[in-house]
């Protein structure tokens, strides 16, 4: 187990890594990198995940289970928005199938409104983190 200070000092590590992967996604789509984006896009969002399992003491070395402890614990009691659910499910299978599906391509329209998502995920789980210290 890890002591409090160092807690608090990887949380904020993830939630910053969330932030920085904002621009990465940004250059990427201005790079015509769409799959890329897609799959930076699910790890931002992962990683701001991560933050908010940390400080509830939960650790999954499997994304599925990661989500569905998220889906559990904050959305299902409403603590925190069902769209936000529902962002982090369609992240999670753009970025599996950008990355295992063949023939998989993705509009440049549609990646922007993914980072727009991603953007109100990250921005809601700092929040909620930040609120609830």
């Amino acid at each position: 187990m890890i002591n409090d200070r160092d807690k608090k000092e990887l949380i904020q590590y993830r939630l910053e890594q969330a932030k920085e992967t904002i621009s990465e996604v940004e250059k990427l789509i201005a790079s015509d990198l769409l799959k890329v984006a897609v799959n930076r896009i699910y790890y931002g969002i992962f990683y701001s995940l991560n933050a908010l399992a940390l400080k509830y003491n939960f650790q999954s070395s499997k994304h599925l289970q990661l989500i569905g402890w998220f889906n559990k614990n904050f959305i299902k009691p409403e603590l925190i928005e069902t769209i936000y659910g529902r962002i982090l499910r369609d992240s999670f299978k753009n970025r599996s199938d950008g990355d295992y599906a063949p023939f998989i391509e993705f509009n440049k329209e549609d990646v922007v409104d993914m980072l727009d998502d991603m953007k109100k995920f990250i921005l809601k789980i700092n929040s909620f983190v930040e609120k609830n210290q």
